[in-house]
């Protein structure tokens, strides 16, 4: 059975920088709470400005209450934190990644990989959809594992937006560990 929380140092994060402020805190990883998502919101929207500018602002104000009302509340969301700051997310349907979001003043400082090893040490195997125009998501599925196996020419929407299907096997978790 799952851990409620799990704290992780440098040395488990498989050797990657401190924390994105360079404290000597240590980031946690813990199941999110229902009053963490006004912050999934905030974290889900700056990132997805950052890593989805193609769809505009309109798209992403569209899909806040979507997010709000279904996604988050219908995903198994863990949080990766450093002290009491939420730094990002992973939304998990069974071994699917419904999303995986870090705040942007946190992008490369371990916490998207300190999230998806959580999540593959519970769960093996892992499935994602990216947008295949978010090149820097690509490359970091990539470089954790994923292989393409598909790609569908439309996204969840409807819209000409391709996705790119992506599985890591579970000896990928084991091997990073």
């Amino acid at each position: 059975m799952a851990s409620a929380s799990t704290t992780y140092n440098a040395t488990q994060r498989g050797g990657h920088a401190p924390p994105f402020n360079g404290s000597e805190e240590r980031m946690h990883v813990r199941q999110a709470r229902p009053d963490d998502a006004p912050k999934l919101l905030q974290i889900w929207l700056e990132a997805s400005r950052v890593g989805h500018p193609f769809l505009g602002e309109a798209v992403l104000q569209e899909q806040l209450p979507k997010l709000r009302d279904v996604y988050i509340p219908h995903a198994d969301n863990w949080v990766a934190t450093e002290g009491e700051s939420i730094l990002g997310f992973i939304g998990m349907v069974e071994n699917h990644i419904g999303g995986l979001f870090v705040a942007p003043e946190a992008h490369r400082g371990g916490v998207g990989r300190l999230l998806l090893h959580h999540a593959a040490n519970r769960l093996g195997e892992l499935t994602v959809e990216v947008y295949e125009q978010n090149g820097s998501a690509c490359s970091f599925y990539r470089s954790c594992g994923f292989e393409q196996i598909g790609r569908k020419e439309l996204d969840d929407e409807g819209r000409p937006i391709p996705l790119l299907r992506m599985k890591r096997p579970a000896e990928a978790g084991k091997a990073s560990s």
